[in-house]
C-alpha cells in the first residue's frame, strides 16, 4: 500500500526532481495522496475552460475524483459562494478581483505552498502579483490583457488608440462593438483619458462616463461574446477585445489583428482558489498541482488560446501556434506592464452604476 502512495504522490515527477525534492516535501505529497484517496472534489469554472479529458486523468492520476460545476460570470459563483459559505464547493476559478474579494471575507483557505510543488513551474512575475504576492491564497491559471481586435483589410487605417475605438474615423461608425462588463467597459474610457482601471475618483469617473455616452452613437453593440464573429463576418470591423477571445477571430480569419492601444491597458489573470469550507483540502491542493503540470497547463493554452503563467508550459508551445498567434507570445514582463485589475470593495458600486446609466442612455 505504501509503495502505491509513493508512487501515485510522485506520479509526474521526473526522476531528476524527486532527487533534488526536500524529504518534507516527499512526505507531503504522500500524505496528501493518503488523505485524499477516494475523495470527490467539486470545482466550479466557466464552461469550456479546460480540456475536456483533464479531470478523468486527473482522477487516473490521483485516484481524486472530481466533479464540475459550470458558472456563467464571476458575479454568479461570487453570489453562490457569499450566500451560503462556500459549501459544497473546493476549488472555484475566479479572476483576481474575486479572489480578493473572496480572501477579505474570509471564505477562501490558504495556499500550502508546500502541498502545490509544481508552483516552481510559474514564472517569476506570477508569483508576485500584486493583489497576492506569494500566492498566498490564489495561484493563476490564465492572464493576458484587453485590447482592439480588427481587421486588417477592412479598417483603413489600423487603430493604435483607445481613442480609435471611442472616437472613431467616418469609415468604422456603426462597425464597433465594446465590451459591456463594468470593469472592462469603464477601463476603455478611463485609460482613454490617462486614468488608472482601478480609478474610484468620482470626478475621474464621470469624464469617462461622458466619453463612453458620446462614443455610443458610433457602435454596432455592446457584446462580451460574439464579437469575434462579427469581425469575421465583416459585421464589424473593429472591437474591443480580450487577447484569447481575439484569437478565435483569427482562427477563422487570418486579416484579424491584436493591438494593445498606446495609452495602455487592463492586466487580468483568472485564478484557482480553494474555498475555506472545502472539507477536502488537500485532495483540491493535489488539483490545483495537477492543473500546474507542465504538459496539463500547456494543454489548456492550446485549448483556449490564452497565455498560462506557466514558464514550463509555455516553452513547449508548439512555434507555429505562437506565429499564428502572436500575442500568445507576449513576454511576461511586457504583460505585466499593463495595469492590474484590482477589488474596488464597496467602490464597485460606482461603477456598476455609471454602467448602467452608460448602456441606458440615448
Amino acid at each position: 500500500m505504501m509503495k502505491t502512495l509513493i508512487g501515485r504522490a510522485l506520479r509526474g515527477f521526473s526522476a531528476a526532481a524527486i532527487v533534488a525534492m526536500p524529504l518534507t516535501a516527499i512526505a507531503n505529497l504522500v500524505s496528501a495522496s493518503a488523505a485524499s484517496a477516494a475523495e470527490k472534489i467539486v470545482i466550479s469554472n466557466w464552461d469550456g475552460y479546460m480540456p475536456k479529458d483533464l479531470l478523468a486523468n486527473f482522477t487516473k492520476e490521483t485516484g481524486i475524483e472530481a466533479e464540475m460545476s459550470v458558472h456563467a460570470t464571476n458575479e454568479e459563483i461570487m453570489g453562490k459562494v457569499t450566500a451560503n459559505g462556500g459549501q459544497g464547493y473546493d476549488v472555484l476559478f475566479v479572476s483576481s478581483p474575486f479572489a480578493e474579494a473572496l480572501h477579505k471575507l474570509d471564505l477562501i483557505a490558504p495556499i500550502d505552498a508546500a502541498k502545490v510543488p509544481n508552483l516552481a513551474n510559474l514564472y517569476a512575475q506570477a508569483k508576485e502579483l500584486p493583489y497576492d504576492p506569494g500566492n498566498s491564497f490564489s495561484v493563476p491559471y490564465t492572464w493576458g490583457t484587453t485590447g482592439l481586435c480588427y481587421r486588417s483589410d477592412l479598417v483603413k487605417t489600423e487603430p493604435t488608440s483607445w481613442m480609435d475605438l471611442l472616437q472613431p474615423s467616418a469609415d468604422l461608425k456603426g462597425k464597433i462593438t465594446m465590451l459591456a462588463t463594468d470593469r472592462w467597459l469603464m477601463a476603455a474610457g478611463l485609460k482613454a483619458l490617462g486614468y488608472s482601471v482601478n480609478d474610484t475618483n468620482e470626478a475621474d469617473v464621470a469624464k469617462a462616463k461622458e466619453l463612453l455616452i458620446s462614443a455610443k452613437k458610433n457602435l454596432l453593440a455592446y457584446d462580451d461574446t460574439t464579437f469575434y464573429s462579427k469581425l469575421v463576418s465583416g459585421e464589424a470591423s473593429l472591437v474591443q477585445a480580450w487577447d484569447g477571445w481575439c484569437n478565435y477571430g483569427i482562427t477563422d480569419n487570418k486579416a484579424i489583428k491584436f493591438v494593445v492601444p498606446k495609452e495602455g491597458s487592463d492586466m487580468w489573470v483568472d485564478t484557482m482558489v480553494v474555498t475555506a469550507a472545502s472539507e477536502h483540502k488537500d485532495a483540491a491542493l493535489a488539483f490545483i498541482n495537477y492543473i500546474l503540470k507542465a504538459d496539463v497547463h500547456e494543454s489548456v493554452a492550446e485549448l483556449t488560446l490564452y497565455k498560462v503563467p506557466n514558464e514550463k508550459a509555455m516553452a513547449g508551445l508548439d512555434k507555429t501556434l505562437v506565429d499564428t498567434y502572436p500575442n500568445l507570445g507576449m513576454a511576461p514582463a511586457d504583460l505585466v506592464k499593463q495595469e492590474q485589475l484590482r477589488d474596488l470593495g464597496k467602490e464597485m458600486k460606482l461603477y456598476s452604476k455609471t454602467v448602467t446609466e452608460i448602456t441606458a442612455s440615448n
